[in-house]
């Protein structure tokens, strides 16, 4: 027998091994029309197909400890169970008061303690890997990879960095050190995978057009201590990282207002543990049209339940706001900007619109001392909060980062006993272990207290709000504050109705609607003092209902507001939590209607791009019954005049369709309620 033979002998066993060594699964959601497609063997790797149709070709799955072993590789299974789950999350503070939570799981009970968590939901699949070691662990890196098998459409938000990672001085020359510092703000862009530029990172959830017209998105759930994932092109290949900041050596104060926390080094590894823990949810949610991306509950169904116990306490609302606007207030008798007389005027405003809060928004401490307890010498804060309260009006205070995480107890102690209900958190900007960690404790803190939390200037939601539901709205999304200083060359309105398919699958967004003066494409320009919106008065009505956030604002001057009451009720009327919402029709970037139910009465919103539209909805899932609505609608002269709009009130006829129609940049909204018949 020859030495080659013999070489041929070898390899034939050591592949046999290898392949007897590997271990398949599928996995099916329970519709049956997508399927997961484990395999464990010397690496662990899944591929994902629906109806047939390769999404995802078989992907790794791997993450890699500070002692040198890498979970997922050479994997050896001790067990592997399955289990099918059909229940109902009650979801009082959501888009819907009940969810469903239907989904078939494997779960791998691996050898080294650790297990890995596949599910199949009808509308997306998701992965998580967990340690159950007792000992200290320290994770290096994690390998999230998504290979496709073509080069598919996609929508990527491009990190922006904040402008001030020139505080920085120690990050490493191409390096993703500068856009680890940053907003988590900016605009989509279309391009197909091949063109993702290499040297930037994207913001997740990122959406992924098929040519068959599905749609795939890539999103991170459960996330509470642990690193926020970015994603970054794979050169020469149909696939995308995750890429993850490493954990922070040397913190300083410094930034925006000295109110940032500057990274200036960073450990080796990206997270560090005392013992095992649950690492997020590696989410991957396919649907069959667009509108399906407008309600999707996939976030909120992979989150931890709710922490808190009883939430009676947590009141959603509407809030008056003072800083988009300017405190430009006029036909008044005093001086209007940080002070008494203004505040009172505000919360005068709020308490006769029947309104839940106002915003202390930036200016009512002393600027630059990072230190909450100095209060401009301009307002008697314990005076106005007392007559806030008086008039059931609760003041939410916007607060620095680090002025705020220096001493969250004390700080949380100190204005709930004032009075205070809440803190508007900016200029976190970062979404390390560190940061990430302080969602979560400033949550559970400010919840002690009863205190509602809107994050902004941070990193999108990934269910925080199910498992603290005091934390009850971010921003990460280019929103009205924009609308200020943004060039006229930037399409806000595009961005609009391309949010709603992705950025608002993660959860609620703070994005301060509400603007008075409205402007077409050509007339638009940034007026940091008397801000103006892209798109027509009808538009900002119908965000109430398209957009999702159980705390949102009326951004915009009371004296405008008073100029055109009955706008004012409508916004003001339209609520921010609802017992159950459908999307009716919608292309990302072009048009979406959203109904959503409250009580007995519905709300329905539509709006569109820069092409005028008009098309019929399905008013079906009204059910039996004499319906009518009251409509706010473009006015025939909206196109011109983009403030132009009529209301009235319509009959919904017996076939349950209502035709609408857009003016470009436009916007639909009405109140949709039974009549009761005559005796």
């Amino acid at each position: 027998m020859t030495k080659q033979t013999l070489f041929s002998i070898a390899f034939f066993l050591l592949i046999s091994a290898l392949c007897v060594a590997q271990k398949h699964f599928e996995l099916q959601s329970p519709d049956s029309k997508l399927s997961v497609r484990v395999t464990v063997g010397q690496s662990l790797v899944y591929s994902v197909s629906h109806a047939g149709e390769m999404l995802l070709e078989e992907s790794p799955v791997s993450m890699t400890l500070g002692d040198g072993r890498v979970l997922g590789e050479k994997a050896v299974i001790r067990k592997a169970t399955t289990k099918t789950v059909d229940g109902l999350i009650d979801a009082p503070l959501y888009k819907r008061a009940v969810v469903r939570d239907h989904y078939n799981e494997l779960t791998l009970q691996m050898k080294g303690d650790y297990n890995i968590i596949f599910r199949a939901y009808d509308d997306g699949v998701a992965y998580r890997l967990e340690s159950i070691s007792k000992k200290p662990v320290i994770v290096q890196n994690e390998q999230v990879e998504y290979n496709f098998p073509h080069d598919y459409q996609t929508y990527t938000l491009y990190v922006r960095p904040t402008g001030y990672h020139k505080d920085n001085m120690h990050k490493t020359p191409g390096s993703f050190e500068d856009q680890f510092f940053k907003s988590f703000v900016n605009l989509y862009t279309r391009i197909p995978l091949s063109k993702w530029d290499a040297q930037r990172l994207v913001v997740s959830p990122t959406l992924i057009k098929t040519p068959s017209g599905k749609n795939i998105a890539l999103l991170e759930a459960d996330l509470l201590n642990y690193p926020g994932m970015y994603l970054n092109k794979i050169a020469d290949k149909n696939s995308v990282r995750g890429v993850f900041a490493p954990y922070p050596k040397k913190i300083r104060q410094g930034g925006k207002m000295d109110l940032q926390g500057v990274v200036d080094a960073r450990e080796s590894y990206i997270a560090r543990y005392e013992q095992g823990v649950k690492f997020p949810w590696r989410a991957f949610v396919v649907v069959e049209n667009d509108a399906q991306l407008a309600d999707n509950d996939m976030v909120f169904k992979l989150a931890t339940p709710n922490q808190l116990g009883d939430i009676s306490w947590i009141i959603p609302g509407k809030s008056a706001w003072e800083w988009w606007n300017d405190w430009n207030l006029f036909d008044v008798d005093f001086r209007a900007g940080v002070n008494n007389e203004t505040y009172r005027f505000y919360i005068d405003f709020a308490a006769e619109n029947g309104l839940d809060y106002l915003v202390f928004d930036e200016g009512w401490s002393v600027e630059h001392a990072a230190d909450l307890f100095q209060v401009v010498p301009e307002l008697d804060l314990p005076a106005l909060v007392s007559y806030a309260n008086s008039k059931n009006i609760g003041v939410i205070l916007w607060v620095g980062y680090y002025a705020f995480a220096r001493d969250i107890e004390a700080v949380c102690k100190h204005f709930a006993e004032m009075g205070i209900k809440g803190f508007k958190i900016d200029f976190m900007d970062r979404d390390d272990q560190l940061m990430v960690d302080f969602h979560q404790r400033a949550a559970k803190i400010a919840a002690k207290y009863k205190l509602l939390l809107d994050f902004h200037g941070t990193y999108k939601p990934t269910g925080l709000h199910r498992t603290y539901p005091n934390a009850i709205t971010f921003e990460a999304v280019q929103g009205m504050e924009h609308m200020k200083w943004a060039a006229p060359s930037v399409d806000q309105v595009t961005h609009d109705v391309t949010i709603p398919f992705i950025r608002m699958l993660s959860g609620p967004l703070d994005f301060t609607q509400g603007a008075m003066r409205n402007a077409t494409k050509i007339n638009y320009k940034p007026l940091y003092s008397e801000p103006m919106s892209q798109g027509t008065r009808c538009r900002q009505i119908a965000q109430y209902v398209i957009y999702e956030s159980p705390l949102s604002m009326l951004c915009d001057n009371p004296q405008l507001y008073r100029k055109e009451q009955e706008t004012l009720d409508f916004m003001a009327g339209i609520p921010t939590v609802w017992d159950n919402t459908i999307a009716i029709n919608g292309i990302i970037a072009e048009y979406v209607t959203i109904a959503r139910l409250k009580g007995e009465e519905w709300y329905v919103g539509a709006i569109t791009n820069w092409d005028a539209r008009s098309y019929d909805i399905d008013l079906s899932f009204l059910g039996e019954g004499n319906y009518e609505a009251e409509v706010f609608k473009d006015g025939i002269n909206a196109d011109r005049m983009a403030q132009d709009y009529k209301k009235e009130i319509l009959p919904i006829p017996n076939n349950r369709k209502v035709s609408i129609k857009m003016a470009p940049g436009g916007g639909y909204a009405m109140r949709i309620y039974k009549v009761k018949a005559a005796k």
